[in-house]
């Protein structure tokens, strides 16, 4: 009879598990069958009996196979088990004095499970018509074998009846988890509708802030409007910055909700980011912050000019808000046959590996020495993956600071409409 083996890691697994079920009253010392094997002839023993070693891990029988066979454990420990062995559940634990085996041949019928060793094993294998012989000669070991049946059964149906508790409360917990769940969707939901009407009435007074500063620019006289230009800059600056910041909460929400709908023309990407620094120079020239661009030969491409602007502004603002005065700031751009890469490199703290995927969720903020919502990365992820393309951040040059990047295919994307409206007030 060739023995086969569990592999390493499905012993593991078996050894992994940990049930606390019915356990035999027969030991090795009281056990009435190993009394009477021991008192038949060494003749009888010789034609019925052999003794066999196995090693943890080793199979006696495995579930569906034909009963040929019942075992008398003399030593050790052996696991029943039933399904696949990678992923095996236990009914119970045969250990010294135990019967294993006697169901198939009982029935006659195929086993019912397997049974795995734990412990080494020594074991007294009996032939199917020596098991007959031995019940047919002795009642008393018949009534002990369906005894030993009984309390298994016995024990069998005690493991139902807590199992079913353990059901039971667990579709009470289930149920409060249900609940609860639906209390915190409810919460969101409501608060996500707040969100969305607070942005949207927002819109209404900085668009009207922004009116009333350009009304400023075309009355006041050109001698005021000359001294207090830098004001006025600033003024327009921050404005811009509220504006940029509602459209990027509303785009989120859209964006989320798998309404990502895209104004399609061909953008020259190096105009693009020439007018996002020159738009920034005001907010770098009070910390003396220099502005550098690495572009090479960038291609035209398919996307949503107001979006891609956007994304180039924000990665710009972020990396301004961090970098120390006096340091400088440097745009890449980069084409290969399909895809075009734009990286921002700033000098600042630089953001953790661990926390890398985590910047791009909204609110998130690392550090509480700058404000915000931490909305800009969100909208850049979405909108960068509207287009069909991937945004990251790595450390920047030298290990210092960050290096923001994202890629966008060169052709348009499949996926998105040309012909897509935009549906924002």
């Amino acid at each position: 009879m060739t023995i086969v083996s569990l592999t390493s890691e499905q012993l593991q697994t078996l050894n992994g598990q940990r049930i606390s079920l019915f356990k035999s009253a027969q030991t090795e010392l009281n056990s009435p069958f190993l009394q009477l094997v021991a008192g038949l002839d060494r003749n009888q023993r010789s034609q019925f009996i052999t003794e066999q070693h196995y090693q943890p891990g080793q199979i006696l029988f495995s579930e569906g196979e034909p009963g040929d066979s019942v075992f008398i454990i003399h030593s050790g420990r052996a696991a029943i088990i039933k399904g696949k062995f990678d992923a095996p559940t236990i009914l119970s634990y045969r250990g010294a004095g135990d019967l294993v085996g006697e169901m198939a041949l009982l029935e006659n019928e195929p086993r019912s499970a397997s049974v795995v060793v734990l412990e080494e094993l020594r074991a007294l294998r009996i032939t199917h018509e020596g098991f007959d012989t031995l019940l047919n000669s002795n009642p008393a070991l018949s009534r002990e074998a369906l005894g030993i049946l009984s309390a298994r059964l016995r024990a069998s149906d005690n493991a139902i009846e807590s199992l079913s508790s353990e059901e039971h409360d667990l579709v009470e917990q289930m149920s409060v988890l249900k609940t609860e769940k639906e209390k915190l969707l409810e919460r969101e939901q409501l608060r996500q509708g707040t969100i969305d009407l607070v942005v949207h009435d927002l819109r209404h007074p900085i668009s009207g802030i922004m009116g009333a500063i350009k009304i400023l620019e075309m009355v006041l006289p050109e001698e005021i409007l000359e001294a207090n230009q830098q004001i006025i800059n600033i003024a327009n600056l921050n404005c811009d910055n509220l504006q940029l910041m509602v459209d990027s909460m509303l785009d989120i929400a859209r964006m989320e909700a798998g309404d990502a709908q895209l104004y399609l023309s061909t953008i020259d990407l190096q105009l693009l980011i020439k007018d996002n620094l020159q738009r920034a120079t005001l907010s770098t020239e009070l910390d003396n912050i220099t502005l550098e661009a690495q572009l090479g030969q960038l291609p035209l491409i398919r996307g949503d000019q107001e979006k891609l602007d956007r994304i180039v502004g924000n990665l710009l603002n972020n990396a301004i808000k961090y970098t120390p005065p006096h340091e400088k700031i440097i745009i890449e751009g980069t084409a290969d046959d399909t895809t075009v890469t734009i990286s921002v490199i700033d000098a600042g703290p630089g953001i953790p590996p661990e926390e890398r995927e985590r910047i791009f969720s909204r609110f998130t903020q690392l550090t509480k020495r700058h404000s915000g919502f931490g909305l800009g990365l969100a909208f850049c992820q979405l909108a960068v993956e509207a287009h069909g393309g991937k945004i990251w951040v790595e450390s920047g040059n030298n290990g210092r600071g960050s290096r923001f990047s994202l890629c966008l295919p060169i052709k348009q994307p499949v996926e998105i409409d040309p012909e897509g409206i935009d549906s924002s007030e």
